[in-house]
């Protein structure tokens, strides 16, 4: 059967290949697999090379050899600036609020050794730009492309919003089992927050940003106890 003439098939087939791609990173492709041999900061860098390719790459690829109209079916999931107006104020409006929870979460022990992913990263300034940098790019911005946009959107479409919402959140948290349970319980929290604020603006990219903001605020507050402890 060719591919290409049935795009109905292009749903089922990405979601099969995010299952793939999902147990992949959490299992053989996870920088805990590296770190003891390469490095922290190499491992992560890895990860998160591999999470910008396997999540944001790869299914832009697919999206782009079977759809009839890819663009189109990009910005159906979130692909677009969407509602700007309403994407900025979110943003503002996140702001003072991801900072602040950044820095509550960054005074809890557990977290604090559970992040930055790479220690290494703190051992200079460059390093650590560098480091948030691929953070934001290869990480969370692949991160939101699937939870908030291929994963949310088509069902939205086809479920409704609660079950799009709640599919969503479900695979998102799970995929944090292993973390500080503050942390898990966050990820649910935020899962169906950042869905609405996905579904409200028809944009996954608003989502990105706040959610960076809240795990890099995070970082630069660790970052900054950890460089003042060693002295330097």
């Amino acid at each position: 059967m060719d591919l290409l003439s049935n795009p109905k098939l292009l749903q089922p087939l990405l979601y099969l290949y995010l299952a793939l791609a999902i147990t992949l990173l959490a299992t053989v492709l996870h920088f805990k697999r590296r770190a003891k041999k390469w490095g922290d900061f190499r491992a992560v860098l890895f990860y998160f090379l591999s999470f910008f390719a396997l999540l944001f790459v790869l299914p832009i690829l697919i999206i782009v050899l079977i759809s009839a109209a890819p663009a189109r079916f990009l910005a159906a999931v979130g692909g677009t600036m969407g509602r700007g107006g309403r994407g900025l104020l979110f943003i503002i409006i996140a702001l003072p609020i991801s900072i602040f929870s950044a820095w509550i979460g960054s005074r809890d022990p557990v977290l604090g050794q559970f992040y930055p992913f790479s220690k290494q990263a703190c051992s200079g300034i460059k390093k650590f730009i560098l480091y948030e940098t691929a953070y934001l790019f290869f990480y969370y911005l692949p991160w939101e492309f699937v939870f908030r946009g291929l994963l949310f959107f088509p069902l939205v479409a086809s479920s409704g919003l609660w079950a799009a919402l709640a599919v969503q959140t479900l695979i998102s948290t799970l995929y944090h089992l292993g973390h500080p349970d503050l942390e898990i319980f966050g990820a649910l929290g935020s899962g169906l927050v950042f869905g609405l604020l996905a579904y409200s603006t028809g944009s996954f990219l608003y989502t990105a940003v706040i959610h960076a903001m809240v795990g890099i605020s995070n970082d630069i507050f660790l970052y900054k106890r950890y460089y003042h402890r060693k002295g330097s």
